[in-house]
């Protein structure tokens, strides 16, 4: 696993504006399913706490996204600014995706991110709930990858 630390703007503190583009990066690179790619926005000993698992570093978060979209296939998210202050980012998100059975879910959550100076996420705090849906009540229906710019988010959807 490679540790270098790349900056990775917009650094803190952050503003509104700035916040808002932290979160389509993220946002972007979760939906890029690419575990190595996404270890590499967070520092070399992030620590973080998703759901009752607690990951530290990069070398674990690869891990756990590589088991969590083996699991969770055809996986979509948006991500939606909820609060910023300095180096402190709250977002709330839902993302879409369904279990090699063919069910299908929309897990709804919540995150706490605390950055260095860098623009590296050294804390993330996620606390998620998955709601069992049917295929045809997705609301997310874009190629995998990036959500389109044009693509309504999550207070457009009324989520």
């Amino acid at each position: 696993m490679n540790e270098t630390v790349q900056p990775r703007p917009p650094f803190p503190p952050f503003t509104r504006e700035s916040a808002i583009q932290k979160v389509r990066l993220a946002e972007d690179g979760w939906n890029a399913r690419d575990p190595e790619r996404v270890s590499l926005a967070y520092t070399p000993d992030s620590r973080w706490r998703n759901r009752a698992e607690f990951v530290d570093g990069r070398a674990e978060i690869v891990q756990f996204l590589t088991r969590k979209w083996a699991r969770e296939l055809d996986y979509r998210l948006i991500k939606e600014l909820w609060a910023v202050e300095g180096n402190r980012i709250a977002v709330r998100y839902a993302y879409e995706w369904h279990d090699d059975s063919g069910n299908w879910f929309r897990s709804y959550g919540n995150e706490n991110w605390e950055f260095d100076q860098q623009g590296l996420m050294q804390r993330r705090f996620a606390c998620i709930n998955d709601l069992p849906i049917k295929a045809e009540e997705r609301k997310f229906h874009w190629p995998l990858g990036r959500r389109p710019d044009d693509h309504p988010g999550l207070s457009e959807l009324g989520l």
